[in-house]
């Protein structure tokens, strides 16, 4: 049974043989995120609004950073984790999306030496290998100009935190703020790191910034 099975199993698992599967109720899908969280811990079924809405963007996220064969398992076990952990969500701290691409990145660093080893790969690569066409997603989200082996050493080179910080802005298109809240750091804590990133990146490719990032100062 693979991880997605066992969400669906998590759903289902107080329903008789002879009823049919678990839907969320209706208008689930014209209620904003938290509420249908909130409410989920009531109606298990509710989470599944909550599945269907970021399952596509987590998936996407992980793919980046750990390539698709792992982003099966790696974007279940976030819903899993959230699904589980759904009493814990505190509304008044942030939105359900930021949470759960913390929950995403914590599982990403579990997997960090197969991340650095994938980046490693990719920077020996030429841009016109068919493998940097079809494995590498995070370069090519955070530059227009597509795969470059120098972005990939560099985004092997970063720390885990500094890269965390980069790519949950330049990939997963995170503000600060949200950021901020995946990580549980402080905004200026993310601020530091994005610099940190964004100059050591600047560095490997001889000044030139791909990220689109807007820095913000903080006092």
């Amino acid at each position: 049974m693979n991880k997605i099975d066992r969400l669906c199993g998590l759903r289902e698992k107080n329903r008789r043989p002879e009823e049919p599967p678990m839907t969320a109720p209706p208008g689930s899908d014209t209620v904003d995120d938290n509420t249908v969280l909130v409410r989920s811990r009531r109606e298990p079924e509710r989470f599944t609004v909550i599945y269907d809405r970021h399952f596509p963007d987590i998936y996407r996220y992980v793919a980046a950073r750990l390539g698709r064969d792992a982003a099966d398992d790696v974007a279940a076990e976030t819903f899993y984790t959230a699904f589980r952990k759904r009493d814990r969500f505190d509304a008044r701290r942030g939105a359900v999306r930021p949470w759960l691409y913390g929950i995403a990145t914590r599982l990403v660093g579990q997997h960090r030496r197969d991340e650095s080893r994938r980046y490693e790969l990719l920077s020996r690569l030429s841009p016109g290998d068919r493998a940097v066409e079809h494995e590498d997603r995070a370069a090519a989200r955070v530059t227009a100009q597509g795969v470059r082996p120098q972005l990939a050493a560099a985004l092997a080179g970063l720390s885990g935190e500094d890269r965390d910080a980069l790519l949950l802005v330049a990939v997963a298109g995170l503000a600060y703020e949200e950021v901020a809240q995946a990580l549980e750091i402080p905004s200026g804590t993310v601020g530091s790191r994005l610099h940190r990133a964004r100059r050591k990146v600047r560095q490997a490719l001889g000044g030139i910034d791909p990220t689109g990032i807007e820095e913000k100062r903080h006092a």
